[in-house]
């Protein structure tokens, strides 16, 4: 650990109205004199403590599910369901089954890997009885190999936190909002989507670096893992061809071509040895109907009159029929997202002042998930280091992030009703109004995200003469000021 001295520290509680405000219950916000030059409690480390407690929470959470004993919809009605252990039996590693070889697996292949890594090991050394001699009694696997990927992906939680303060030495408490995000709580280990986020928020510090050949190993590994990171590389091109600088157009180019070799180098053998095992999540992305929660599951379940016994009938008739007929649903949603992609290259490409990387990844990923027609839990994950590089506000985060958490909880009341319990409170329309008000939220924030595109003096980022901070060659900051004339309190960054 280092401390740099030459970065003026933007303090939340003296920006921020909802932070100043909570910060009342510790003695108000900092002193205008005070200083943060030390060498230990760093605005990395707390939020890197931060990060780990709500990762404990997370697994505490998650507790009353790990045994796999689910009787009764336990896993619903503790609201602790979790792929990690159900895929643990349904891909067969209970098994020792090697993913994509053996059985085909329903994941991008750097996913898989991961769980063939932790899998096949718990499994071996379980089913050895080499455990149970230094171990008496009954051994869960599914227990075991839940805990290990948890703390893997608390590990890559760690990482993107890391990632995101390490992009923002001048705003590092946005990495707070990272850590403290309330959807983190609860939906951190429901999957392994924290393996290409953390890949994600690396590649977009290697670009803030000026390091594009590292950016493209970690794109491209990224979108190995998860498709989503892929996203990203459209708009980074844009605003390089908007910079027009030969170092932006190469740096560009240099990204893009290592991204594609390096996805190219992870798949390329899966697909030789095991075509039918890699191509399975392409398969199930083109067959999968209309998911939980999305636009088009709000089309086909708002109620727009009555029948012939008085029930309440559901569905617009355009979002019915596309439920029925899959191929159209797909290509319809691609539609969709491909008109508000043009929206965003046109904004890129035509606004008052070039927008910053942030601000372009978080509007094109959100476009995707607004627009398509899966819509997991988790992918909330996805959006959140986005959101905090594009607008770093307490207060439209958060009430996003409250219209999450109902979300999942409601989403988790339907699943017992669907699934055959009979003791839900819950009416149906309840969670019908949960997804639109998610739906909304998120697209409120895009709004916002646009509006401040389109007026940069808005943007809370680009005060004080900063430009692009995770921009890499698209950032025309100028360089620090000395630390002799600085005016304001100065503080220190963990480096």
């Amino acid at each position: 650990m280092t401390e740099r001295t030459d970065v003026d520290i933007v303090l939340p509680s003296h920006r921020d109205p909802v932070v100043a405000g909570l910060s009342g219950a510790v003695g108000g916000p900092l002193g205008l004199h005070a200083t943060l030059r030390r060498r230990f409690w760093t605005p990395l480390q707390v939020i890197l403590l931060l990060t780990t407690l709500v990762f404990a929470f997370n697994w505490v959470q998650k507790s009353p599910c790990r045994d796999g004993a689910w009787e009764n919809y336990d896993q619903y009605r503790n609201a602790c369901y979790t792929d990690v252990l159900a895929l643990y039996y349904a891909e067969e590693l209970n098994k020792g089954y090697i993913p994509y070889l053996d059985h085909e697996v329903e994941y991008p292949v750097l996913t898989g890997i991961m769980m063939g890594v932790i899998g096949l090991p718990v499994h071996a050394l379980i089913s050895s009885g080499a455990v149970d001699a230094l171990t008496p009694g009954n051994i869960n696997e599914g227990t075991v190999f839940y805990d290990l990927t948890a703390l893997a992906l608390a590990g890559f939680g760690l990482v993107t936190a890391w990632a995101v303060v390490r992009t923002r030495e001048r705003r590092p408490w946005d990495g707070a909002i990272v850590a403290l995000a309330p959807a983190v709580f609860v939906t951190a280990t429901v999957n392994w989507d924290y393996l290409a986020i953390a890949l994600t928020a690396l590649a977009i510090l290697a670009w803030s670096r000026k390091r594009p050949g590292w950016a493209g190993v970690l794109f491209g590994l990224a979108t190995a893992a998860k498709f989503y990171p892929l996203l990203i590389l459209g708009p980074l091109v844009l605003l390089c061809f908007r910079r027009r600088t030969a170092e932006a157009r190469l740096s560009a180019l240099v990204t893009v071509s290592t991204g594609v070799f390096t996805w190219l180098v992870i798949n390329v053998p899966f697909a030789i040895m095991a075509p039918d095992g890699w191509s399975r999540f392409f398969r199930l992305s083109s067959e999968r109907p209309i998911d939980w929660g999305t636009f088009w599951y709000i089309g086909t379940h708002i109620p727009v009159g009555r029948d012939a016994e008085g029930k309440p009938e559901l569905g617009l008739p355009p979002f019915v029929w596309l439920g029925e007929h899959i191929p159209a649903l797909n290509t319809v949603a691609w539609l969709t997202f491909t008109l508000c992609c043009i929206g965003i290259a046109a904004l890129v490409l035509f606004a008052r002042r070039r927008p910053r990387l942030g601000q372009v990844a978080f509007l094109v990923v959100a476009a995707f998930l607004l627009t398509n027609k899966v819509w997991s839990q988790q992918f909330v994950l996805w959006l959140i280091p986005l959101a905090v590089l594009a607008r770093p506000k307490w207060r439209a985060i958060l009430i996003w992030q409250a219209a999450e958490l109902a979300y999942f909880f409601s989403f988790y009341q339907i699943l017992i009703r669907v699934s055959g319990g009979k003791t839900t409170v819950l009416p149906e329309a309840a969670f019908t109004l949960a997804s639109i008000a998610r739906w909304v939220s998120v697209a409120v924030l895009c709004g916002l995200v646009v509006r401040e595109i389109l007026r940069p003096e808005l943007d809370v980022v680009r005060r004080d003469g900063v430009d692009d901070p995770e921009g890499g060659v698209l950032d025309e900051t100028p360089p620090p000021r000395s630390p002799e004339v600085e005016q304001h309190p100065v503080a220190a960054v963990a480096t």
